[in-house]
């Protein structure tokens, strides 16, 4: 028997009814947040930077790919970084290489940032299957003059950062082993998504998002919070091919469960799959 709480059609319909007015307001105060997003000031970017691609070296300018908007999500995966990206931001590239045939005809260009050097994302790039631009902003002071990671100093001030690396619940330090770095080098990388424009050959940044903001999650979480159960409290993650198996029953009748670690020459599970059967 279950322990939520049980009503009738009716009750439900009256709840239902009183939970769509929250919800109208919601999506009210939402369209006037996204008026005040699109009303903000476009700061020229004036210094040249330069970036490691698949390609060899490109400008800012030539990310957007003749596009005239560039939308870019910044991938915690630092040169510290020794065993991949951080597996919840891998969840939300998973999802946000499907939307790149979209959004390129509506004029946006969509790639990833990260820190790490070129080689290692493009063969973490082919391990997660992802087909958007993945860039190196490996030795660049790009990724520090816009928020996206923060020096040993500068992660040193902030007491947030410093109560984590001082004392990481659990998931935390779990996080820490799956990346392969030591908490005071991980979370000086920070998740978030950058936006800018392009006009008569100057090139503008428009507007910046990150972590904590829930838009700074994996799509699949907004689509958790619609079902019954909802998101998981903790936010723990696993890369695609690295999910537990699902839990099943032994030959001697007691329940058992592994983590899926993929080892080279183990072949990938394919995108949407729950992983090979236990049986």
């Amino acid at each position: 028997m279950t322990e939520h709480n049980v009503g009738t059609r009716e009750e439900w319909q009256t709840a239902r009814n009183e939970l769509a007015g929250l919800e109208a307001e919601h999506a009210e105060l939402g369209q006037k947040v996204a008026e005040k997003r699109r009303e903000l000031p476009w700061v020229p970017v004036d210094k040249q930077y330069e970036f490691d691609t698949e390609e060899g070296k490109k400008t800012l300018a030539e990310l957007f790919d003749g596009r005239s908007q560039l939308l870019a999500y910044n991938i915690m995966f630092g040169p510290d970084y020794e065993v991949g990206a951080c597996p919840g931001c891998s969840n939300l590239g998973d999802e946000l290489d499907a939307t790149r045939v979209h959004l390129n005809h509506h004029d946006v260009t969509v790639i990833c940032f990260s820190r790490a050097p070129i080689d290692r994302l493009t063969a973490y790039k082919e391990r997660m299957r992802w087909t958007f631009p993945y860039v190196s902003t490996y030795g660049s002071d790009f990724p520090f003059d816009f928020g996206l990671a923060m020096t040993p100093e500068q992660a040193e001030q902030i007491p947030e950062v410093k109560q984590m690396v001082d004392n990481p619940p659990g998931w935390l330090q779990d996080w820490s082993q799956q990346i392969g770095a030591d908490l005071k080098d991980g979370l000086r990388e920070n998740p978030g998504y950058i936006a800018f424009a392009r006009e008569n050959g100057t090139v503008y940044h428009t507007y910046t998002v990150s972590a904590p903001d829930p838009f700074v999650v994996p799509y699949h979480y907004f689509l958790l919070d619609r079902t019954p159960k909802g998101p998981p409290e903790e936010p723990r993650a696993w890369r695609k091919d690295e999910y537990p198996r699902r839990v099943s029953a032994s030959p001697t009748g007691r329940l058992r469960a592994s983590l899926r670690v993929r080892t080279p020459s183990e072949p990938q599970v394919p995108p949407g799959s729950d992983g090979p059967s236990t049986s």
